[in-house]
C-alpha cells in the first residue's frame, strides 16, 4: 500500500470539495479565502472566510479566487490548495506528497489548464491530473461513459453551466456558458434593486434562490420575508417576496442555460441524439436543485431531464473514481 495519499479536488466557483481515496469526502468548504492585503498571507479559508464577507477592516481582503469555473486569482488559489492538502495531513514531506486529480471546465484554455496544474503542483502535489468536469460528473452520476451510446449531461455549478454529450469515454460535443448559480443570484439582486429599490448582498440572494427559487411559476406560491437596504433612503427595510417574483427575476440566466443545451443538441450527430431521446438528459451540480428546473428544461427542449442522485457530489465522486481507476480512465484525461 502506497504511503502517498490520492486526492480528488473539485475547485468550484461557489464550493470546493476534496475526496481522499479510501476515506471519502473530507473537505466541503465555500471557495472563499481571507488574505492580508500587503503580504497576501492567508488568514482563513472556507466557511470561516465566508463569514468575514462584508465585515473586514481595510487591510484584509476576502477573495473568491475562482470565477466562472476558472482561476481568477492564481496566488490565492495556490494558497487555498496548499491549505486543502495540509488539512489531509499530506504534502509535509517530499516522499509523502499526494497524487491529485482536479476537475476543470471543458472550455478551459491551455493557459487556464496550465494555471490549474501549476497551482496544484506548487501547493504540494507529487503528480497532478486534470479531468473535464462534465466527464467527471457523468462518472459520478453512474453513466457508463465508455459505452458506444450517447449520453448527455448538463452540469450547472456556481460559475459555469456545461452541457456535454459523452460517448466511448470522451466528450463528443460540448458547450460551456459562464452562467450558473452565481448569475441567478446576481439576477435576483438586480431585480430587487430595479423593482423595489432594495439592496441585498450575495448571501441574501443565494438564500432567496435556495428557499423559494423556481424555474417555473408554481400553483402553490412560496413566500419569504427579505431584509435589505432601501437604495433611496439608505435605511433598512423588509419586504415579502414570492416564488413567482423570483421566477420572473431569474428568467434571463435560465434562457442562457437553455440556449447552451440547445446548442449542444444542434451539433450532436443524429445517432447520438436518438440515444439521448431514449435515455433522457442528466442534470448535476448545485444549481440542478433549483425548483422545477428539470421540468422547465423538459418542457422547452422536448427531451426528458432527470436530476442525478446527489447532484452536488457527482463531480467529486466521478473525479475520485477516475483517480482510483487511473488505467481505465487515462484516455479520458487531460494529460
Amino acid at each position: 500500500m502506497a504511503l502517498s495519499k490520492q486526492l480528488a479536488i473539485d475547485l468550484g466557483t461557489a464550493n470546493s470539495l476534496v475526496w481522499e481515496i479510501g476515506k471519502g469526502l473530507i473537505i466541503n468548504e465555500p471557495t472563499v479565502v481571507a488574505v492580508t492585503l500587503e503580504e497576501r498571507k492567508v488568514l482563513a479559508v472556507g466557511r470561516e472566510a465566508k463569514e468575514m464577507l462584508g465585515r473586514t477592516p481595510e487591510y484584509i481582503e476576502v477573495a473568491r479566487p475562482m470565477r466562472e469555473g476558472v482561476i481568477a486569482d492564481y496566488q490565492v488559489t495556490e494558497s487555498m490548495l496548499r491549505w486543502f492538502i495540509r488539512q489531509t495531513g499530506s504534502g509535509l514531506l517530499n516522499f509523502f506528497k499526494p497524487e491529485v486529480m482536479v476537475c476543470v471546465p471543458t472550455g478551459v484554455t491551455q493557459v487556464e489548464q496550465r494555471a490549474v496544474l501549476d497551482a496544484t503542483l506548487s501547493a504540494g502535489a507529487r503528480v497532478a491530473y486534470l479531468i473535464d468536469s462534465p466527464l467527471a460528473a457523468a462518472i459520478g452520476a453512474g453513466i457508463p461513459i465508455s459505452s458506444a451510446v450517447g449520453n448527455m449531461i448538463v452540469d450547472i455549478g456556481g460559475g459555469a453551466c456545461e452541457a456535454a454529450v459523452i460517448s466511448l469515454g470522451g466528450v463528443v460535443v460540448h458547450k460551456s456558458v459562464r452562467v450558473a448559480g452565481n448569475k441567478l443570484d446576481e439576477a435576483i439582486i438586480n431585480w430587487l434593486k430595479k423593482t423595489h429599490n432594495m439592496v441585498v448582498g450575495d448571501q441574501t440572494a443565494e438564500k432567496i434562490k435556495i428557499e423559494i427559487g423556481t424555474a417555473l411559476p408554481k400553483s402553490k406560491e412560496k413566500k419569504m420575508s427579505v431584509r435589505g437596504r432601501d437604495s433611496v433612503s439608505g435605511l433598512p427595510r423588509k419586504i415579502e417576496l414570492t416564488s413567482t417574483q423570483v421566477n420572473e427575476a431569474v428568467k434571463e440566466p435560465l434562457e442562457e442555460i437553455l440556449s447552451a443545451v440547445r446548442g449542444v443538441l444542434e451539433k450532436t450527430p443524429p445517432e447520438l441524439v436518438a440515444d439521448i431521446v431514449d435515455r433522457g438528459i442528466i442534470l448535476s451540480g448545485g444549481t440542478a436543485l433549483l425548483g422545477s428546473l428539470d421540468r422547465y428544461l423538459t418542457r422547452q427542449i422536448g427531451v426528458s431531464f432527470h436530476v442525478a442522485q446527489d447532484p452536488l457530489l457527482c463531480t467529486i465522486k466521478g473525479t475520485a473514481a477516475a483517480l482510483e481507476n487511473l488505467e481505465d480512465y487515462k484516455s479520458s484525461l487531460r494529460l
